[in-house]
């Protein structure tokens, strides 16, 4: 492991924090004045842009200059794409429904409570999650296979999560599907074309840092933390609960992959009429 600027990348860590902790807090203040803490979401990707922009500018003279540039180029439009996708959902709604079941339970202020158990739990997961993009922008050896297979999952991700997303919104937007479970394009091969796109993304992004050992272990911990989070955690298991009593569902679930995209299995035989004999 000898080679890694850890004296740097230790001081990174903190400006990191700050970075994320600084996009939490204005999003805090922009919310209370709204009165809708759904705007968080959007603060999810930015905070992981204002992580690589910090950490790019700290790294300068210590990490290798092609990485440096190519892991905040492909964490900025991550990052960025995901607040436009979700900012554009989200306008003319009022409170996302989680956050609103959540604040019910607020003990004192709504406002705090929210600060404590959003705004600075999502800063936490920022920084820890964000520790590949930190990480692999101080190794300072050139470009290798791991990074340019990371640069292909990442491209693959950021894929199945645009294309995803494009999808659904066409879907919802034809009147003629209120009420219809969507099981077109991506979405017969996996429940969960941008949950997989955001893990291949991170596995990616992982990659980006295993030019160096010593990158690689302290930022394992990252995609292993998403990918829990994802599969088991607030992703998958949350939504498919919320989706668990709509018509068709069951049987959506029935021919179609959990999370990694399979060929969708063919659809049952409709029903035999009962004979009028």
């Amino acid at each position: 492991m000898s080679g890694f600027p850890w004296g740097a990348f230790a001081q990174n860590l903190a400006l990191a924090a700050g970075a994320a902790l600084a996009v939490m807090l204005a999003t805090f203040a922009v919310a209370v004045r709204k009165g809708v803490h759904r705007i968080v979401d959007i603060a999810w990707g930015l905070g992981f842009t204002a992580v690589a922009l910090v950490t790019f500018v700290a790294s300068d003279g210590t990490g290798d200059d092609g990485r440096r540039i190519l892991v905040t180029a492909l964490t900025s439009v991550w990052g960025l794409r995901l607040a436009a996708h979700i900012a554009r959902r989200g306008r003319g709604h009022g409170e996302d429904p989680r956050y609103e079941a959540m604040l019910a339970k607020a003990p004192g202020n709504r406002d705090l409570y929210a600060l404590h158990k959003v705004y600075l739990l999502q800063g936490a997961l920022v920084w820890l999650v964000s520790l590949p993009v930190q990480a692999a922008q101080y190794v300072p050896g050139p470009l290798t296979a791991f990074a340019w297979a990371g640069t292909a999952l990442w491209t693959l991700g950021l894929f199945f999560e645009a294309v995803g997303d494009a999808q659904l919104a066409r879907f919802k937007a034809d009147p003629a599907n209120r009420g219809r479970i969507m099981d077109q394009g991506l979405w017969s091969w996996t429940r969960h074309p941008n949950y997989f796109g955001d893990f291949c993304v991170w596995w990616g992004l992982y990659l980006l840092a295993c030019d160096s050992g010593a990158a690689a272990a302290v930022a394992a911990v990252s995609p292993l933390v998403m990918s829990g989070l994802l599969i088991k955690g607030s992703g998958k298991p949350m939504l498919e609960r919320h989706m668990a009593e709509r018509p068709g569902f069951a049987e959506y679930v029935a021919r179609t992959s959990g999370f990694f995209p399979l060929p969708p299995k063919r659809r049952g035989p409709a029903p035999t009429p009962p004979s009028s004999t």
